[in-house]
């Protein structure tokens, strides 16, 4: 896709004005889907950058935004986001609980310059309780949720699921759910409102159909023992012979029997599917078929086929799966292999239309496009004597 391409397609959400006050981790993401989907994102980035240190040209996150740089703490600082704010439809920040309110930026202070705005608030532990002043990350708040105690082995510790089941499922998703929920309401009514978003209660509601299994009876209280969970020997993941791994989904019944046909499973052994006591045998015998061929063997015997498996890839082999490359699931832009915006849109569609924006990167345009003229009043043309833009 061309630059000229990208630019005309702009997203179902074209006119609508996001700030974002710059963070790491759930907050970013749900800025860059709403940027994904058409929003102008401007991010408000502080003086040396935010805390993880990755190259500000390959973080993703910061697609399709435009940033400039503020000091909070200097005297204009709050005055520079709430002009901001003022603008907005939208406003997005990590903080902790109160933090943006001794800064003068909380959302009393926001609406009082816009009532119509809606006012994101992505924390991990919500802002009340107990625990909504304290410090923490993904794994500690799905920890108490426990989805956390759901993954991985019997015996063995949880598997940690990298920061996609809190931060981006149970976090960010959530955000971006109640923010365009909030911004429907603002735009019939006229009043806008604030969105409380803690990865603790999205990930808590991600596990709502665990939980009526469990009050069915339905679902053991342990991992490594359930349907879903890797208990089940036909929905887990099997070693072949050259170290790598297939996944297996063969939960109904006509997928299973293709399953097991394709495998080479002997029918007395099949027949152990809807027979708890017999699920250990059934998994060794699984793994012991898939021990005997290679991966790419494997995936050449379940391709076309209906038994639910499919070969384990790694981040740098998936952009190059037939399927994933026929649909453009992942593309390149600016050098950078990515995930192309999700989902797809028949008359408003999305794409990749700018790299990643380095701090301070559009304060000149977004002093014009937002008729804020002041954003450029501190430096000279907006830049620093390194060349950086400040404001």
């Amino acid at each position: 896709m061309t630059t000229a391409e990208a630019a005309g397609r702009r997203g179902p959400l074209t006119g609508v004005r996001v700030v974002e006050l710059a963070g790491i981790g759930p907050g970013p993401f749900a800025a860059m889907l709403l940027a994904d989907l058409g929003a102008d994102v401007v991010r408000v980035d502080r003086p040396g950058g935010a805390g993880l240190g990755i190259d500000a040209a390959h973080d993703i996150t910061n697609r399709n935004k435009r940033s400039v740089v503020v000091d909070l703490k200097s005297p204009h600082g709050p005055a520079r986001v709430l002009d901001l704010a003022a603008r907005a439809d939208v406003l997005i920040e990590g903080y902790r609980p109160g933090v943006a309110e001794r800064l003068g930026v909380g959302p009393v202070a926001c609406h009082a310059r816009n009532p119509r705005l809606v006012y994101g608030r992505m924390t991990g532990w919500g802002q009340d309780g107990p625990l909504a002043p304290r410090a923490g990350h993904d794994i500690a708040y799905i920890a108490l949720t426990g989805t956390l105690g759901m993954i991985g082995e019997p015996d063995t510790p949880p598997a940690v699921p990298a920061n996609l089941l809190g931060d981006y499922a149970g976090g960010s998703l959530y955000l971006v759910v109640g923010v365009l929920a909030a911004l429907h309401h603002a735009r019939a009514t006229g009043t806008g409102q604030v969105v409380d978003a803690a990865i603790v209660d999205g990930a808590a509601h991600l596990s709502a159909m665990i939980h009526g299994m469990l009050a069915a009876g339905a679902w053991q209280d342990r991992r490594g023992t359930n349907l879903l969970d890797g208990g089940c020997p036909y929905y887990g993941a099997y070693e072949t012979a050259d170290g790598r791994y297939m996944a297996v989904g063969a939960l109904e019944q006509r997928f299973y029997d293709e399953f097991t046909g394709l495998l080479g499973l002997d029918d007395e052994r099949a027949g152990a599917r809807t027979d708890h006591t017999r699920w250990g045998e059934l998994r060794e015998a699984v793994a012991a078929r898939f021990k005997s061929r290679t991966q790419q063997e494997w995936t050449a015997v379940f391709e076309g086929s209906d038994a639910c498996v499919a070969p384990v890839l790694s981040l740098g082999e998936a952009p190059h799966h037939p399927h994933l490359a026929a649909r453009g699931t992942f593309t390149e832009h600016a050098g950078l292999t990515q995930p192309a915006p999700a989902p797809r849109f028949s008359a408003t569609p999305t794409a990749v239309r700018t790299a990643p924006a380095r701090p301070g990167d559009g304060a000149a345009a977004v002093a014009r496009d937002w008729d804020l003229p002041a954003l450029l009043e501190d430096g000279n043309d907006g830049k620093d004597e390194a060349g950086e833009v400040v404001v």
